[in-house]
């Protein structure tokens, strides 16, 4: 390649990042052009200096690296570098370029970096990990929801969820703390959050069961659900049934 790939590394612990880095500056086609300790700091970066290529740490303090992928807007090739393997095959089926064991060596590095050249050459700069991360089943129930909103990144705990509304490509989160938008669909979320605490009411609703205080009927076979903060919201002969199961009426 004659262009040099622009980099950014992601990670937490220093002397991973500066071992990373000793590795890296014998490899003439990269250029470093940002560190970053934590995701918050990754995101802003990758944003607005949309690197070719990002080194990912996976298990980071405030946010994931699968969580900061979610709120990334450019889409950089991704090589994941993380001490724990049970990540690997996650890696792999969210179409990241490579997967580094900590503790690798700089061979092991120069492999992953000709892995994204090669890529590169034949599918383009942009990579689809971001949404193969939004788009794949989670193991487990959401415990939380990261939200980008502007400049600031919100964690969102999974308790604090009121109901989730459907807007196209995207939906919004009503919590306890205030409502944002996040690039997902709603099929994922009626998924991944417990369906003993969430039911889906509507093709845009979303609820959490104990946020409905009560059902009204207004038309024949037409209901709404009244919130304790007295939101109503339309109820699908099918979200109807949902209601029935969940409440047992």
């Amino acid at each position: 390649m004659t262009e040099k790939l622009r980099t950014i590394i992601v990670e937490d612990e220093e002397l991973a990042r500066n071992l990373m880095k000793n590795f890296l500056s014998d490899i003439e086609s990269i250029e470093i052009i940002a560190e970053c300790e934590n995701g918050f700091e990754g995101v802003k970066m990758i944003n607005e200096l949309k690197p070719d290529l990002v080194f990912l740490d996976i298990q980071m303090p405030k946010i994931t690296g699968f969580e900061m992928l979610e709120l990334l807007e450019h889409k950089p090739q991704i090589i994941f570098a993380t001490a724990y393997d049970q990540y690997a095959l996650k890696a792999f089926e969210y179409n990241a370029a490579d997967y580094l064991l900590k503790p690798y060596s700089k061979d092991r590095l120069v492999e992953a970096v000709a892995k994204v050249e090669e890529r590169i050459q034949t599918e383009g700069r942009e990579s689809d990990v971001a949404e193969k991360v939004s788009d794949f089943p989670r193991e487990g129930y959401l415990d939380r929801v990261v939200v980008k909103d502007r400049h600031k990144i919100h964690i969102a705990p999974v308790d604090a969820i009121r109901y989730i509304e459907s807007m196209d490509d995207y939906v919004m989160i009503y919590t306890t703390e205030g409502r944002w938008m996040k690039q997902k669909t709603m099929k994922y979320f009626e998924t991944s959050l417990n369906p003993n605490d969430f039911v889906r009411i509507h093709r845009s609703y979303i609820v959490k069961v104990n946020e409905i205080s009560e059902i009204q009927q207004y038309e024949k076979e037409s209901y709404v659900v009244i919130l304790h903060d007295k939101t109503k919201l339309k109820v699908s002969k099918t979200g109807y049934k949902n209601l029935k199961d969940i409440l047992n009426f």
